[in-house]
C-alpha cells in the first residue's frame, strides 16, 4: 500500500494496507506508522534542491 515500509527479506504474498510497516516471509503486517513516525523521519518536509541536483 501507499507510504507502506517492507522489511530486508521480506516476502510479500498479498496486499499490504497503506501506512503499515511489514516483515517476516511470509510478510505480516507488525504496526501502523503513526504521526510521531513522520515527523521523526521529517516526512513533509520538501527536499532541498542542492540534494535532488545531486542525486538527478
Amino acid at each position: 500500500g501507499k507510504d507502506s515500509v517492507i522489511g530486508a527479506g521480506s516476502v510479500v504474498t498479498k496486499d499490504i494496507p497503506a501506512g503499515s510497516v511489514a516483515v517476516g516471509n511470509p510478510c505480516r503486517v507488525i504496526r501502523q506508522i503513526t504521526e510521531e513516525d513522520d515527523r521523526f523521519f521529517d516526512h513533509g518536509r520538501p527536499i532541498p534542491q542542492e540534494i535532488i541536483a545531486q542525486y538527478m
